[in-house]
């Protein structure tokens, strides 16, 4: 079977809500027989309609001035799943919530949609190590079972989160022993630009 590209990506935002808050800064990977492929990389920021909450600010780093010259988001989201063509998505939590973002901008903006495969990579964790109470899937402990050091790696930015979850998904890949296509991965659909 011919190889299958994936986009590992992530989002920040100005809150948890897809209703009522807009992105700020979307990074992305290629991600190609189970390798991070560097070399093939998407990254901006987006400039939301309201201010950034100072809380947003101390939690991620950016600030209004680092967005005050970017697009804005769903103009970015354009740029973005040009980058993504035919490749499926990867996302950490992204069922329950970048795919929710990426969704919701594109209504918000009336922009025609096409429905992309999109993996959680809680479900890559969950499988290789077990769903015990207690046993966590957030990134940091995902990070931290596959040996990967952090060390010079900005978290809550999108730029290192997905560096992260990219090294992550390659260990957690080879030891699942996954196949070019990730198959028997539950998948869902993510909604992006046509």
């Amino acid at each position: 079977m011919p190889e299958t590209d994936f986009v590992i990506y992530d989002l920040e935002t100005t809150g948890l809500s897809s209703d009522s808050h807009e992105i700020i800064q979307i990074a992305a990977m290629k991600f190609r027989d189970g390798k991070l492929v560097r070399s093939e990389s998407f990254f901006s920021y987006a400039k939301p309609a309201q201010s950034i909450p100072a809380f947003i600010t101390s939690y991620t780093g950016i600030s209004n001035r680092h967005v005050a010259a970017s697009p804005r988001p769903h103009e970015v989201l354009i740029q973005f799943s040009q980058f993504v063509g035919d490749a499926k998505l990867i996302a950490h939590n992204g069922h329950r919530f970048d795919s929710k973002f990426l969704s919701a901008t594109c209504a918000r903006h009336g922009i025609p949609t096409k429905e992309v495969p999109s993996i959680d990579s809680i479900n890559l964790s969950r499988r290789l190590f077990g769903t015990v109470r207690g046993t966590g899937h957030g990134l940091d402990r995902v990070v931290s079972r596959c040996c990967i050091s952090k060390s010079g790696i900005a978290r809550h930015d999108a730029r290192g989160d997905v560096e992260l979850l990219g090294l992550a998904v390659e260990v957690m890949w080879q030891k699942l022993k996954l196949d070019h296509q990730c198959s028997g991965v539950p998948t869902h659909g993510t909604r992006l630009p046509a």
